[in-house]
């Protein structure tokens, strides 16, 4: 059996050892978390990159036979970049009708000074 013994402590050294604790606890979670979203770049199989598309696999040959996708050739193997397929989709991205007038007014008031 073992001997426990228990003295008084300090209730300042008590929150400052927990604050501490918790601290580099929330500091570690942290860096692990940015550590895993450094590089967040996969290469993916053409039937990842259908999946993530949300595409048929038939429609990313196509595709890719017609330059429209980004992709990397390895012998009889195509692989797709996670960041570049992310980036294809932004491309498709439509503006709001605030950002439309935005840019109209910006490009009007350059006009109007030069």
């Amino acid at each position: 059996m073992h001997n426990l013994v228990l003295s008084p402590i300090d209730p300042e050294k008590l929150i400052s050892d927990i604050s501490e604790r918790v601290t580099a606890r929330i500091l570690k979670a942290v860096q692990n978390n940015n550590s895993s979203t450094a590089n967040p770049e996969q290469l993916l199989t053409i039937q990842e990159a259908a999946n993530f598309l949300n595409l048929t696999v038939p429609t990313i040959y196509s595709k890719v036979s017609k330059g429209e996708l980004p992709v990397m050739k390895r012998g009889k193997r195509l692989y797709f970049s996670s960041t570049e397929l992310m980036n294809y989709l932004k491309q498709g991205r439509k503006k709001s009708f605030t950002e439309i007038e935005k840019e109209a007014e910006l490009y009007l008031s350059n006009k109007k000074k030069g």
